[in-house]
């Protein structure tokens, strides 16, 4: 038995000492086996973006399904146009109509708190924005000059505002897109009307698109891993799909699907175009446009429009956190942008539950102690009896000591005086190894639910504690958490070789040290598990007549 609790305990320093490895390598620092940093990408050069042809030629691609071209510059300077809601900081160009800036008014930046998250932007060597146009044809794109047209661009006490965009006429087609904001939404209703003024029947596509660098994002992940960073297709045949810039390739990858929509993801924050209907024919695409610049989107088919008709598509563009309760709602699987890894079936109900104990206690902090407590009485029944067994082991500590003694130079008879002290006195040798057992997966799914909830982004719990997802500034909660870990060792049994009884007090420390980086969410759960661990087992040594532990010398 302590031959295998030690075995468990090396396996789980290994798992946060390799995490830790992550977040050196994620921090700009040599990984503790050697490996480079994990550098983000250069800041791209002015002018490196491929510059595409003249609206009406090789530019503009022709053929049905192609995907849309590279950022080009307008036939004139292009304008901004500022739009700001109560939630949302919103610039749009009048080159295609574009939204070429995106800050979130309810979320600091890490980086610099006295700033907005900003998402989309396309100054200062980054390049991230939302785009469409027409295909199929010269038709107006996202490099053609829009005319905005006289509207309120700042909510105000209003409830929603529209803004309205204009494109002349190109290869017989007026594009009129209209883009209406919500008060306290993320998303963006967008309008596309297209008009035939031409003299022959056309069949355009419409495009909606994603355009972005492989820069890391500042928000990304600054605890302890490296989170994804990246494209996302969904469709309801193959599901959640994500690409890493890095595999995005220059030929475009298609594909065909019924639904769907296409995103682009980072640490808390994500940016989807979501087609409406639901439902309906669709292309989606990726495509690496230039030295670090990649495009995902999707191209939806309009009908023939014959002179004089014309067409409405109407979509919804997200940009904004991953608030999951919000999400689910938006489109079918786009909660799943909300990435808790291999563990989502564990991570997604504790998520789910600290949810709602949070709906009733108001703080996610106190939340965090009451899934704990509701978790150590989901599991009360099993732990119970790992206690008991280990306070036999206890128990019985100097008895199994003296029969050592007596048969040290006869291992077999020693083992068979063991075995039968254990079923004498109802001893399971591998109970003790049960309670961390139970706590891996949890604590590894309750580090991914903390890690990638933007919810708990900034929560204070009391006094010092302001953001749950960040480390305590005082590493008061892991010095507690480190001396609950000692006297948690004091209260179990004694291994009788003294190597492994020193090696049972060191690996509560090398552990501990890593919860020192940990974000104060993640401390506090396994503080209060600790705890609730200890009185468990305090009582039951109490109740057993358990003999007092001497710290091994």
């Amino acid at each position: 038995m302590d031959f295998r609790r030690s075995v468990l305990w090396v396996i789980f320093t290994a798992s946060v000492i390799f995490l830790y490895n992550a977040w050196l390598r994620d921090n700009g620092r040599a990984g503790l086996f050697g490996e480079p940093p994990i550098t983000a990408s250069a800041p791209q050069a002015q002018g490196s973006v491929p510059q595409p042809a003249a609206l009406g030629g090789a530019a503009v691609p022709a053929a049905a399904g192609a995907a849309p071209a590279a950022v080009a510059p307008a036939v004139k300077p292009a304008t901004l146009t500022e739009v700001r809601t109560d939630v949302l900081d919103v610039k749009v160009s009048s080159a295609g109509g574009s939204i070429v800036y995106a800050g979130l008014r309810k979320y600091p930046s890490e980086a610099d708190p006295k700033r907005d998250v900003v998402l989309f932007d396309d100054a200062g060597g980054h390049v991230y924005m939302a785009q469409s146009g027409l295909v199929g044809g010269a038709f107006p794109n996202h490099e053609t000059s829009m005319t905005v047209l006289p509207g309120p661009t700042t909510l105000g006490s209003a409830d929603s505002l529209t803004l309205r965009l204009q494109s002349p006429v190109v290869g017989g087609l007026q594009l009129l897109r209209s883009y209406t904001f919500h008060r306290g939404s993320y998303v963006v209703d967008v309008r596309n009307e297209v008009i035939n003024r031409g003299n022959v029947a056309v069949s355009p596509q419409l495009y909606l698109q994603l355009v972005r660098d492989g820069k890391e994002p500042t928000e990304n992940g600054t605890h302890f891993s490296h989170t994804f960073v990246g494209a996302a297709i969904y469709d309801s045949k193959d599901k959640f799909q994500k690409y890493e810039f890095k595999d995005i390739e220059p030929q475009a990858k298609t594909i065909q699907a019924a639904d769907g929509w296409t995103a682009i993801v980072q640490h808390y924050f994500v940016s989807a175009w979501l087609p409406q209907p639901e439902t309906g024919n669709r292309q989606f695409y990726l495509r690496k446009l230039g030295a670090d610049l990649y495009a995902t989107g999707v191209m939806l088919p309009l009908p023939q429009l014959a002179p004089g008709q014309q067409e409405v598509q109407s979509d919804r563009l997200y940009v904004g956190p991953q608030i999951e309760s919000q999400l689910q709602g938006l489109a079918p699987g786009f909660d799943l942008v909300k990435d808790y890894g291999w563990v989502t079936i564990i991570a997604k109900p504790l998520f789910w539950v600290l949810e709602h104990i949070h709906d009733v206690l108001g703080n996610w902090g106190w939340s965090i102690i009451g899934l704990t407590i509701l978790l150590k009485l989901l599991f009360f029944p099993l732990t119970a009896a790992s206690y008991r067994s280990m306070a036999r082991m206890k128990a019985v500590g100097p008895r199994m000591n003296a029969l050592r003694e007596r048969h040290k130079d006869d291992p077999s008879a020693m083992n068979a005086a063991m075995v039968e002290m254990y079923r004498k006195e109802k001893i399971n040798p591998l109970g003790g190894c049960l309670p961390v057992v139970i706590q891996i997966p949890v604590f590894i799914a309750l580090y991914w639910v903390l890690q990638s909830s933007v919810e708990l982004r900034g929560a204070p719990w009391l006094g010092w504690i302001h953001d749950l997802s960040a480390k305590d500034p005082f590493y008061i909660l892991p010095l507690v958490m480190t001396a609950s870990s000692f006297l948690q060792v004091k209260l179990n049994p004694t291994p009788p070789d003294p190597m492994q009884a020193r090696l049972m007090w060191i690996m509560p420390l090398a552990f501990s040290v890593m919860f020192f980086m940990f974000p104060s969410g993640l401390v506090l759960y396994w503080l209060t598990n600790n705890i609730f661990s200890i009185a468990q087992q305090w009582f039951i040594n109490k109740k057993m007549g358990v003999p007092e532990f001497k710290t091994p010398s």
